[in-house]
Order: C-alpha cells, then structure tokens, then sequence
C-alpha cells in the first residue's frame, strides 16, 4: 500500500494522504509509516480517516503499548471518567454533554506540556481521531523541543547537559483540574518523576530539550528562584514561532505526535461548538 507524504511546515510536521489505516496492516506498512513520523520531526497528520474505536486502538499497538491497555500502566485516577467505558485505552476530549455526563474532558491541554512526562516511562506517541470538530477554532499549537536545543548556545548546551528537573502531576493539578476531580492517589509517587532537563531521543538519537510548563515544577539541586529563572527562559524559547506549528484539524484528521520531543498546547477558543476527538497514548522508554 503507497501514501504520499507532503510537509506541513519548515520546522515541523507532514501529512498523509492516499492512505486507509482502517485496513489491517502489515509490519512493514508500519514501519514506513513510523519512519514518516520521525522525518517529519514527530509530528504527523493522516487525512480522511472513518476508524471504529476498535480500529483507532488496533492501529496504535504498533507504535508501543498503550496506557490504559489490560496488563498495562493506567493513566492516574483524575482522567478515569474520561476514559471510554469499554476501552480504557482511549482517552476523550469532548465538550459534549450526555445524559448529564461528560462525553470527554472539555478544555483538555489548554497549556504547553508533554503527555504524561510525569511517568517514570512517560508517553511517546499521542494519536488523535478528530471525530467531531467545531466549524471554526480548536486548533492545536506543537513546539519542536530539537529544533528549540540546537538553536541553544554551545555554553548553554553544555550547562544544560548534566541538569535533571522535576515532573509532578501535582503541578497540573494546581492549575488544570478543579480541586473536587483531583484524587489522593494521583498525588502520590506514581506521578512524580525526575527526567533529564536534555534527552537523547530513542528512535533517532537526536538530543531535545525535555521540560515543560504544565508538569516541570524546579531543577533538581536548585534554589526556587534559580529554577524559574533559567527555566522561564527555555519555555519562552522553546516557544518561539520559529520552532512552532498550528495544525487545525479536518473532520477525520489522525494527527500523531511525539512526546519525547515535542510539546503541545490545545487552544480553547470554539466556545460551546461541539468537539470530539478519541487520543490513545503509548509508553515510551525512560527518558535519557
């Protein structure tokens, strides 16, 4: 099976077209699909998908186990409501409201952040099914956390390189979730993680910047003031417009994204437009 592969932008991100991943696929399909992913910097859009749940999980299982799986890592207790009642691999992000429940998480991602990067083996790939979009809005913004780390000074490299930094969910919580949703358990050790400040990534051996505002709460060994300096200054870097991408979402759209190196932030601004996308999240390595 072909598919053609265009670029989406300069620093970032390509899209698929001619492809059906409903079908069963085979190994090496896969694999030409993944290497798409990792050229285009982690950050790849297949268009015109229809995919049942069953389809959506069937095809992430070749991208690593998935969070939520039987016999693998749950997503901590806060997002369990989200979770679809039949398959907790998938997590929802919805505004829709049915029989006085959520659907989904309304004003998921509203921040800058890496999935989960509060693991011990946090995510690798995000994919997202855009099922239901509003007709203007919901867009979401990538950053390419390798392209932010080479543009970084050889002095500030070399400071960077033996740094480790703080990842608790509690940091999430404080800002994203209501004080009623947060669960006990979800502030424990399980969500708490101390990872590289500069990771040398699995796949292709490339080395990106690994903090993030919504879950980086301090270097590790550093005074509080310290930490916020030096690391307000990598998010306002990392975020400039040169290393970013705004993709906006096609009904059927399966956008995939790497967590290891890039970051996200889903922008709010579709108002009470209904909204629904299905995302499985894979475990990564520990991050090095």
């Amino acid at each position: 099976m072909s598919f053609t592969v265009n670029p989406l932008s300069p620093v970032l991100g390509a899209e698929i077209t001619g492809l059906d991943i409903a079908q069963p696929m085979g190994e090496n399909l896969a694999k030409d699909i993944r290497q798409s992913w990792l050229d285009a910097g982690g950050l790849l859009v297949i268009r015109d998908q229809t995919l049942t749940t069953e389809q959506h999980i069937q095809f992430s299982r070749h991208f690593g186990p998935l969070f939520g799986a039987p016999g693998e890592t749950p997503l901590q207790e806060t997002v369990s409501r989200y979770l679809h009642p039949d398959h907790p691999e998938i997590y929802r992000v919805s505004n829709r409201v049915e029989n006085g429940k959520p659907k989904g998480r309304a004003g998921a991602g509203t921040y800058w952040h890496s999935d989960v990067s509060f693991k011990q083996r946090p995510a690798s790939a995000s994919i997202m099914h855009a099922i239901e979009i509003p007709d203007i809005g919901g867009d979401t913004l990538f950053c390419n956390m390798t392209a932010a780390y080479e543009a970084l000074s050889g002095a500030m490299k070399e400071m960077l390189a033996p740094l480790r930094a703080h990842h608790d969910f509690a940091q999430t919580a404080a800002t994203q979730f209501a004080k009623p949703v947060v669960i006990e358990e979800d502030l424990k050790g399980d969500n708490r993680a101390i990872h590289p400040v500069v990771r040398t990534h699995g796949d292709t051996g490339r080395k990106s910047l690994y903090v993030n505002p919504g879950m980086t709460t301090g270097l590790d060994n550093f005074d509080d003031e310290e930490s916020a300096v030096l690391l307000g200054f990598l998010f306002d870097h990392a975020t400039q417009p040169e290393f970013t991408f705004r993709h906006h979402y096609r009904q059927g759209d399966v956008v995939m994204w790497d967590n290891r190196s890039l970051m996200h932030y889903a922008i709010n601004d579709y108002g009470d437009q209904p909204r629904y996308m299905e995302r499985t999240t894979s475990i990564g390595e520990k991050p090095a």
